[in-house]
Parts: structure tokens; C-alpha cells; sequence
């Protein structure tokens, strides 16, 4: 028994150094490069938004087709596609939605006035040529037809579950709903849903002769994918859109809540005020100064509504006539031209610059000035279009709405700016970023809070490449350290087949323009993103030193983020999207595991005294035991010793 206390009290220690020695060297797992959303939120989705061919039109019953209807938080990553050209450019953005089994791929106008998803299907014989083939029904394994019953209307057979949808500028979709898989691409960690949709037996007007193959409605409504996930409890009740600037495009779509940055701007959003979704909108500011107005003018008919699915913004004439009174008392210094369609009375000015970039300098701001203050800062990109005639000339993107009191909000409002539409807290959200570098950080982090993070712990500091709150750059170290590696992620607009032949020449620029040695520059990961590239680099320490110092890590770090550094127009524009430093402390044996050898001395010495105390409570047991002797037993005959 002694041994076998031995035995279990060496195999208690061997257990114990060995799991000492494993938490000193602790495996190194992913960073997280940004701080994770608030936790209690359910899955979020994020899909891609493809912009796609442009309308024709800019009136403001074109645009605003979904306001006439005939009938009366997450810690995961989501699906990240990147997005490609732009609003005004293309007229709308789609994203991609599979549906059935196997999914079969639609483009669908992202559209926040409509309450309807739908696609054309098989059996259609008044629907366009559209980007992809049309629904087969008999194709997928999980379709089911939507059978009359109560809560639908029902075609005339009263067999199936019908809908109908009527736009103002006197476009038609309607056909049969049913219910199948939707599925959002494979880099989304929501799996497939089921969902009602609609299987379109007929179109008319533009939805017969656009590019894209249906809608994705994100209104309010039971048919709403929004609702339908919410009410089946896979996402939060809120979502999210972002989408690209003047001359850059892009952006996502978030399905589900997302940590909002501290600074966002919010309206209150009254979901009973019409079926659309509206803001508390009360002042409109020119170069700080405000317009004259009743703020009663911008809650007339259906309010102040923000649309996705509308390019520009309308507003009732005597908000227009005072913006535009306003905007041209302080442009009177430029020469006034004439729109790029004569079919429209465009207000355009012609200026030295086609710099985006400049536009501020030259152009004033503008204010939108919500309830209790709050006040969403538009730039010229949110109320200019580029003329597509005249080099360095633009044109006002804000028209009047004709005689409909109805303020309506286009997508060109929210350019570089995140838009949060927070369905369970009554409010949507505003905060000014630049969506496509959003984009960037939502790709390779699957984070959606843009905020600047860094992190002490462990052996390396991260951060987006980004401005802190306050304006400034913000690339600090927690303190100093001894930096063994600087890791870099870097998006080149250009694709990847070009770039590849090219990516030894694009290190040894990189290696030239930051005064490091080539040698220094190692790639380490190389891939595609669509058009563009994304590129991850290493910079480690010259052979003649062991570390770099922190100030040339923060020398390289601004250089990139600033846009200091210079590369050959082969590589195109470039953006650094996030950073990573790496710190190394060399120790000796000694003091690496100081801690893990006294810990092991400390459990040897208390295991070793409760070892020896069981033993010796054992051979005392023994020893009573043998002792002992029976009543009437022969003892052993002892010698008597002298006296």
C-alpha cells in the first residue's frame, strides 16, 4: 500500500508540472482585431450589395415607386461580401439571395419602401429579361406553395396565396407567394431560413425592363424578411446599411444587431407614423446657418422617410426653394451651367477641381437637424452628383417633390455613413465613416464596430487603421515594448491575376518607400476580393538588430495609414486596413519559468509531508496490529539479566 501511495503521489506531480509548464507557453490563438459587439445579440447576417444598371429617370415618382402599396446584438461573423461602383452611377444596389434546394441565385434590388420579397418565376410569361434565369419551383426540393387561408389573399381558384404590388411611377409586380430556403452565400454563419417570398407570374412598367432580377423588401410588413427572421427569433430586430462614396461605391448590408459606435447620431423613428421608415426631421442647416422654415414642413403626408430603394433626396417646395436659395447665396462666386439632361432643370456649378476630396473647400456644408438636437453633418458628396459633361462640374442631388409634401431621403444622403435602422428600439442611426474602408475591416476582422482598439495583453498590440474619435491619428503602443514583427493588411484596387506577377516588385516599393531593407518585407498572405486585392505583409527587424524601436513602428504605421507612401500606378490606390505589432522579451530559462518551478517545489514539499504522514499513521497501525495477542498464547521465554 506504501508503494502504491508512492506511485499516486509522483504521478500527481509529474500531472501538475506538466500542466504548469503548458499554461507558461500558452498556444497563441487568432487576435480579435476589434472590440466584438454587445453580448445577448442574436446571429447578424451581412450580404454583399451589387449595384446594378441605372433608371433612366430622376423624378421623384420614379424614385419613390414604394410609397403607393395596394394593400392597405452578435459576437459571430456574418456572410462579407464586398461591393463594387456606385449609387448614382448604377441607380440602385442588389445583393445576391439563393433560394431553394440547391440554391438557385437572384440579384434583388435592396429595398427599404417594399414589403415583399420576390423573383420572377418559371411559369411567367410577362417578365423581362432579367441578370439570372428565373425561379424553378420544380427544381427545388424544399418549395412549398403558400395555400389559401385567412391571413392571405387568395388567387381566384381559391387554391394559393397571391400578392400584388403597385409603384407610383406606374410599374407592376404580382404572382403566387410560396416558401423555400433563402440562403446569403457561404461566408454567412446564419444558416439557411425559411421564408415566404414571391413567385412573380407578371411585370410591368421598369420592373419588366430592369437589369436586376427582383426585390428584397425591407420594410415593415409580415412578408418582410426582416419580420419573418425576427419573428422566428434568428436575428434581433434591427439591421443595417453602408454605402460607398462619390466615385467609390460599395458598402454591406447587416441583417441583425451590430455594436453602433458611441458617437452615432440618432432619430427617433415613430413605426406608427406611416409604413415607412421616418425621422424626427426638424432644421435644415446651410453653412451653419438655419433655414427659415416651420418644422412642420418636413412632417407633412407621410413625413420625413429614409429610402434605400431611392437614388436622390425630395423635398416639399418651401424646404426646396429655401435650400436652394441658401446653397446658391453662398456659391454666387461660381459660374452656373446647365444640367447633363436637358429633359431636367438640373442647378449645376462649374469649378476648378474634379477632387472629390476639395469638394469642402468650395462647397458648404450642410446640417440635418433631428429631434433633441441631434445633427447629422452631410459633406457636398451627400447633396452633389459628378456632371457627366462637363469635367470639375457638379449638380445639386436635392430636388423639389413636386406639390407631395412628403420629405424623401435618398441613398445619396447616406453616402460614407453607416445607417443602423433600430426596429426594436424605435430609432434610426447616422455615423459618418468611409464605407468602402468599413468594408475592409467587416472582410478580414468580421467586426462591424469601427471604433480604433488596441490591446496590451499577451505579446501583440492590434488596431484598425483608423482616426480616433477625436479626429486624431491613433496608432499607440501600452507603453514600450520591444517590437519582434509589425503585420500589416493591405486592399489594392487592382485585381489579383494582374497583380500577381507583380507582388515581388510591389514588396521591394513598399520596402523602398518605408527606408527598410527588402529583405525585411515578407509576404504572407496573398488574395482576391472581387476587382481588388488584399495583401498581408510582415516587416521584422534588420540582421543587425534584434527588435524595432516603437518610433519606427509608428513611423511605418502613419506613413500607410496617411497615404505617405508612394507606389507606380501599376498597383493602383491602396488602403491600410488594419495593424498588428508583435513584442518579443528575451528571458532566460530561469526567468521564463520562475514561477512554474516554484509552484512545483511548493506542491512536491505538500504532497511529500501528506505522503510521509500517511505512511507513518500506516506502519503505527501495523505495528498495534502485531502486538496484539490472544488470552492463553505462548509467549516467548526471556533471559533473565543480573541483578
Amino acid at each position: 500500500m506504501a508503494r502504491a501511495l508512492v506511485n499516486l503521489a509522483v504521478g500527481t506531480v509529474v500531472f501538475f508540472l506538466l500542466f504548469l509548464l503548458s499554461q507558461s507557453n500558452p498556444s497563441k490563438s487568432p487576435p480579435r482585431l476589434l472590440p466584438p459587439p454587445h453580448h445577448g445579440t442574436r446571429p447578424a447576417m451581412v450580404l454583399p450589395l451589387f449595384p446594378s444598371s441605372k433608371n433612366s429617370s430622376r423624378t421623384f415618382l420614379h424614385s419613390h415607386r414604394h410609397l403607393l402599396r395596394s394593400d392597405s446584438h452578435s459576437s459571430h461573423p456574418n456572410a462579407r461580401m464586398r461591393l463594387y461602383d456606385d449609387l448614382l452611377l448604377n441607380g440602385y444596389y442588389t445583393t445576391r439571395l439563393w433560394i431553394g434546394t440547391p440554391p438557385q441565385q437572384f440579384a434583388l434590388i435592396v429595398d427599404t419602401g417594399s414589403t415583399v420579397t420576390y423573383v420572377p418565376c418559371a411559369t411567367c410569361e410577362q417578365c423581362g429579361r432579367h441578370q439570372d434565369p428565373k425561379f424553378q419551383p420544380d427544381l427545388s426540393s424544399t418549395y412549398q406553395p403558400v395555400k389559401c387561408n385567412l391571413d392571405c389573399n387568395c388567387d381566384s381558384d381559391r387554391v394559393q396565396c397571391i400578392y400584388e404590388r403597385q409603384y407610383a411611377e406606374m410599374s407592376s409586380s404580382s404572382g403566387v407567394l410560396g416558401e423555400d430556403i433563402l440562403s446569403f452565400g457561404n461566408q454567412s454563419e446564419l444558416v439557411p431560413q425559411r421564408a415566404v417570398f414571391g413567385c412573380e407570374n407578371e411585370e410591368t412598367g421598369d420592373l419588366y425592363s430592369q437589369h436586376a432580377d427582383g426585390i428584397m423588401g425591407l420594410g415593415r410588413g409580415d412578408l418582410s424578411v426582416v419580420d419573418q427572421f425576427v419573428e422566428k427569433g434568428v436575428i434581433s430586430d434591427s439591421f443595417s446599411l453602408c454605402y460607398g462614396g462619390m466615385d467609390i461605391g460599395g458598402g454591406a448590408m447587416v441583417l441583425g444587431g451590430i455594436s453602433v459606435p458611441s458617437d452615432m447620431v440618432f432619430s427617433y423613428a415613430d413605426p406608427v407614423r406611416s409604413p415607412y421608415y421616418n425621422i424626427d426631421l426638424k432644421e435644415i442647416h446651410v453653412a451653419g446657418k438655419q433655414l427659415s422654415l416651420n418644422p412642420r414642413v418636413f412632417d407633412g403626408k407621410y413625413g420625413t422617410v429614409l429610402d434605400s430603394g431611392t437614388t436622390y433626396a425630395y423635398l416639399p417646395e418651401p424646404a426646396f426653394l429655401a435650400f436652394k436659395e441658401a446653397i446658391l447665396k453662398e456659391l454666387n462666386g461660381l459660374k452656373q451651367i446647365r444640367g447633363p439632361d436637358p429633359n431636367y432643370n438640373d442647378i449645376c456649378f462649374s469649378t476648378a477641381s474634379s477632387d472629390v476630396s476639395e469638394l469642402s473647400k468650395t462647397f458648404p456644408t450642410v446640417e440635418m437637424v433631428f429631434g433633441y438636437q441631434q445633427k447629422l453633418l452631410l459633406s457636398p458628396e451627400n447633396y452633389l452628383f459628378r456632371h457627366s459633361k462637363v469635367h470639375g462640374a457638379y449638380c445639386l442631388g436635392i430636388f423639389q417633390n413636386e406639390k407631395d409634401p412628403t420629405t424623401l431621403l435618398g441613398g445619396i444622403i447616406v453616402r460614407n455613413t453607416l445607417v443602423t435602422y433600430d426596429r426594436e428600439q424605435s430609432k434610426i442611426g447616422f455615423w459618418k465613416t468611409n464605407c468602402s474602408e468599413l468594408w475592409e475591416r467587416l472582410h478580414i476582422t468580421g467586426a462591424i464596430s469601427p471604433s480604433p482598439s488596441s490591446s496590451g495583453k499577451g505579446n501583440s498590440t492590434e488596431s484598425p487603421t483608423t482616426t480616433a474619435p477625436d479626429g486624431s491619428p491613433h496608432y499607440d503602443f501600452p507603453g514600450k515594448i520591444q517590437i519582434s514583427k509589425i503585420i500589416l493588411d493591405m486592399s489594392l484596387s487592382v485585381n489579383h491575376s494582374y497583380l500577381k506577377p507583380q507582388i515581388n516588385k510591389l514588396t521591394e516599393f513598399i520596402a523602398k518607400e518605408l527606408d527598410v531593407n527588402a529583405s525585411q518585407v515578407h509576404l504572407l498572405n496573398f488574395t482576391s476580393e472581387g476587382n481588388s486585392s488584399l495583401v498581408r505583409l510582415a516587416i521584422v527587424p534588420s540582421d543587425s538588430l534584434t527588435y524595432i524601436s516603437n518610433e519606427t513602428a509608428t513611423n511605418i504605421i502613419s506613413r500607410l495609414a496617411e497615404h505617405r507612401v508612394k507606389l507606380p500606378d501599376t498597383f493602383g490606390n491602396y488602403q491600410l486596413v488594419q495593424w498588428k505589432v508583435e513584442s518579443s522579451t528575451k528571458q532566460t530559462w530561469w526567468g521564463r519559468n520562475y514561477t512554474v518551478v516554484v509552484m512545483a517545489l511548493i506542491i512536491i514539499v505538500v504532497i511529500g509531508l501528506s505522503v510521509y504522514g500517511v505512511w507513518g499513521m500506516w506502519r503505527r497501525k501495523q505495528q498495534t496490529v502485531n502486538s496484539y495477542k490472544p488470552v492463553g498464547a505462548a509467549a516467548p521465554e526471556q533471559e533473565l539479566q543480573p541483578l
